[in-house]
């Protein structure tokens, strides 16, 4: 016990350092405020005082090396503050706070120069991040990987308001179905969101519904203080008023102090002699002191919750805590952007007892003494493990992909004969690879993959229809040695799985090659977190089918537009959308390898992208069956396919036009040019495998020449390099015209851009085709007007 309290009274000295340094931290940003509508916004000095107490407690004491947590994106001052303290973040970022590369507002992986485990900021996307880490762990562990390491907990702080995003519910769901272990959440129940005060009794919704799916559940509502007040003769009537007060009284009493405090409760209990005599004992200080004392403020009772949990059943801690606790605006309805006035934070230093120009010391102002806290620091158990980002190796990848490639194929089925090859072979490759999906494993082609591989779970399940003996195409059995995990059809769940598969090498410090497939048109039901997964440097492909206007029969609903534009627009994220087989066998082998790739290396100087640094890849596949083209895949083709164009016609000296496309509209740009290569000269047709990396290649091209690399070229540029000048192109895709419109700008040449715009029709593909201009007799069209010249004889008047 002796120890313990030893313990309490260092952590108590660092709680108020935490509470310091956050605080100041935030203020000497006072260069960055903005106002707005007369507001001065991003100071979150409330919220993060809110959990000063929890993380001193967690980092300090009860967390250990294995252990990682996703910070409350408003708590990311505390967390700089004890990065401070344990020596792995410098003054100096701590001074550029929320400025060019200092410490970043919300906890990055990629930006931050201390050790973030999960990037935070979207809300709750952190917090679902933690539940499927703990998956993937279990993954890792039930393959017999990374057994020499012991288990780690995996730790989400959490406001209470944060609990209002729907992603966390539906991951809630995937946990109880994946029998999810070692995950903690706890809530910052401090009943303030952004605009207002939370209703009353959510804390009893939330711990029913936790419970309703296996969760433990701890409530730390009361602080030692307020316990051995409850104690007191009187103790129970406090008790109970305070369970009855209002969160919003509540807040208002805690801003207002002690003296609005003891009015307020010898108003509503009256004099009752016990009680009375309670309340009357204490000063104005002491009784702000005691009512403010609630669970989440109050190491003794945090300790203890945490030391008491001696098993890896998920566990929910609420934990009451008043916002902008230890702060003058502590309480205010208005105090999420709230900064402290500078007399506020004159008073406030004076009350931490820190002298003007010693605020970034780190032992200024405690009443240990500093090599007392030193020893401490050295020995904080979550310190001790060394470095925490881990290292894997590298995955050989073969060249070439076998496949057998039929006259005619989509490049869906493509690659569920891809995997369905590798699958075939007892490799490291092939056993490293972890598919999912959101209940559409079927409809985009793993049945293969699963039917070899089998799916995942902790504890084998067999299929009944199997035992049964009732005929099926597939296997549906589930042991600890499957390689799929199948999941509900939430796709936020999908990107957020995808997220923790693909830091796993990180994480647990074993390589994962994540796939993922969902329906095209879906992505944007998951964008938020496929965005999250990305900005964390998770690596994985995403496998999208079908795309553009293929479900035609369905309508709008199931086809996809925008696509093609978010694949070019997401940073960390390699799109391509191939038309043949053999060039998805090139990517999907390029996809393995890229996203392995470390990350540390320089951009490559022969095209401009990020082949040696990585990331992860998007490919846009189609159910449509292609009649398929018989060539030899040479290494200059290979590259050509991954780099993102190559001619399939090429042009000649005096072309008239191009006609550049991309995906499964490919049979109607072969046939536009067939049609009109009698009337236009030296015709070329430009299959574009990646509008993306085209267009980056391009893009940072023109940035390096304008930095002095005046010889630098992407590859349409030298794709381009022979085109005439009044050359014209005509680009088509079954997407968005936007996604391949830029590519007039790269020599100047006249372009007329064909796509799809607007939400589908239900129809054949011939009638929808030609309904928003995108078959073959529109290319023509759109030929001879970009490159006028006697009149193409097949031009067929345009319906």
């Amino acid at each position: 016990m002796s120890r313990l309290s030893d313990d309490l009274e260092i952590l108590s000295e660092l709680e108020r350092k935490v509470l310091w340094l956050a605080s100041w931290t935030i203020h000497n940003a006072n260069h960055l405020r903005e106002n707005v509508d007369g507001l001065k916004v991003g100071g979150h000095q409330a919220s993060s005082a809110s959990l000063a107490t929890i993380m001193t407690a967690l980092y300090f004491r009860s967390l250990r090396p294995q252990d990682r947590v996703a910070v409350k994106p408003h708590a990311s001052p505390n967390f700089h503050a004890i990065q401070y303290l344990l020596g792995k973040q410098t003054r100096e970022k701590l001074e550029d706070f929320r400025g060019y590369k200092g410490a970043q507002s919300y906890p990055s992986r990629t930006k931050d120069a201390d050790d973030v485990d999960f990037s935070t900021g979207s809300v709750g996307l952190g917090v679902a991040q933690t539940l499927f880490s703990s998956l993937t762990q279990d993954y890792v562990r039930a393959h017999g990987w990374g057994l020499d390491r012991p288990e780690g907990r995996m730790v989400a702080l959490i406001g209470d308001a944060e609990l209002d995003e729907g992603n966390i519910f539906e991951a809630i769901l995937e946990g109880w179905k994946q029998g999810l272990r070692n995950c903690w959440w706890i809530i910052d129940y401090n009943r303030q969101s952004l605009d207002a005060v939370v209703r009353e009794g959510l804390w009893e919704r939330y711990e029913q519904l936790f419970k309703n799916f296996g969760w433990d559940v701890v409530i730390l509502k009361y602080g030692s203080l307020q316990q051995a007040a409850f104690r007191e003769p009187g103790g129970e009537t406090l008790r109970r008023w305070i369970d009855n007060c209002p969160n919003q009284l509540y807040s208002a009493l805690v801003f207002q102090g002690g003296a609005a405090w003891r009015k307020r409760l010898m108003d509503e209990i009256g004099d009752q002699g016990a009680v009375t005599k309670l309340i009357e004992q204490r000063s104005d200080d002491e009784l702000a002191r005691l009512m403010n004392n609630l669970g989440g403020h109050d190491l003794p009772s945090i300790v203890d919750a945490f030391d008491k949990i001696d098993h890896d059943r998920p566990t929910c801690f609420i934990a009451y805590t008043v916002k902008g606790f230890g702060l003058p605006i502590a309480g205010h309805k208005d105090n999420h952007a709230g900064l402290m006035t500078p007399a506020q934070m004159e008073t406030f230093r004076q009350a931490m007892n820190i002298r003007t120009g010693h605020e970034w010391d780190l032992f200024e102002g405690l009443r240990a003494k500093p090599e007392q806290v030193k020893a401490f620091l050295d020995k904080v158990p979550f310190a001790q493990g060394g470095a925490r980002r881990l290292k894997a190796p590298q995955l050989a990848v073969p060249t070439e992909l076998a496949v057998t490639i039929q006259p005619e194929m989509s490049t869906q089925f493509g690659f569920g004969a891809l995997l369905n090859e590798i699958a075939r072979e007892k490799t490291e490759l092939a056993s490293r690879i972890v598919t999912t999906s959101p209940d559409v494993t079927v409809s985009t082609n793993l049945g293969p993959w699963v039917n070899r591989r089998g799916l995942f779970a902790r504890e084998n399940m067999a299929d009944t229809f199997k035992s049964e003996r009732i005929p099926s195409t597939f296997n549906w059995e589930f042991s600890p040695k499957g390689q799929h995990i199948e999941l509900g059809i939430a796709e936020m769940n999908l990107f957020i799985l995808l997220s923790a598969l693909g830091l796993s090498h990180s994480i647990n410090g074993e390589r994962l090659l994540p796939i993922g497939t969902l329906y095209d048109p879906f992505i944007a039901r998951g964008l938020d977190a496929l965005n999250y997964a990305c900005y964390q440097d998770a690596r994985f492909i995403l496998v999208a089918t079908p795309s553009g206007l293929t479900l035609a029969p369905e309508g709008g609903a199931h086809q996809s537009i925008a696509e093609p534009l978010i694949g070019m627009a997401q940073d960390g994220l390699a799109a391509f959308e191939p038309a043949f087989v053999d060039e998805l066998a090139a990517i999907l082998a390029f996809s393995l390898e890229y996203i392995q790739k470390d990350g540390d290396d320089v951009a490559s100087e022969r095209n401009w992208l990020r082949d040696e640094t990585g990331g992860s890849v998007y490919l846009r596949l189609s159910t449509r069956p292609v009649e398929q083209i018989k060539r030899p895949m040479t290494p200059e083709l290979r590259q050509a396919i991954v780099d993102g164009a190559y001619w399939l016609r090429e042009p000649g000296p005096n072309c008239q036009v191009v006609v550049a496309y991309t995906g499964a509209i490919a049979p109607e740009a072969i046939q536009a040019i067939g049609l009109m290569a009698e009337d236009r000269r030296d015709v070329g047709l430009l299959a574009v495998t990646s509008a993306d990396r085209l267009n980056a290649g391009w893009t940072a091209a023109l940035r390096a020449r304008e930095r002095g690399l005046v010889h630098a070229r992407s590859h349409i540029e030298r794709l381009f390099a022979d085109l005439p000048g009044n050359c014209g192109i005509v680009s088509v895709l079954d997407g968005h015209p936007a996604t391949l419109a830029w590519l007039g700008a790269v020599n100047g040449h006249r372009v007329r851009p064909l796509g799809v715009e607007h939400f589908g029709q239900t129809g054949s593909l011939p009638d929808l085709y030609r309904h928003y201009g995108i078959d073959a007799n529109a290319i023509v069209a759109a030929a001879q007007a970009i490159a006028p010249g006697r009149p193409i004889r097949h031009l067929r008047a345009l319906g």
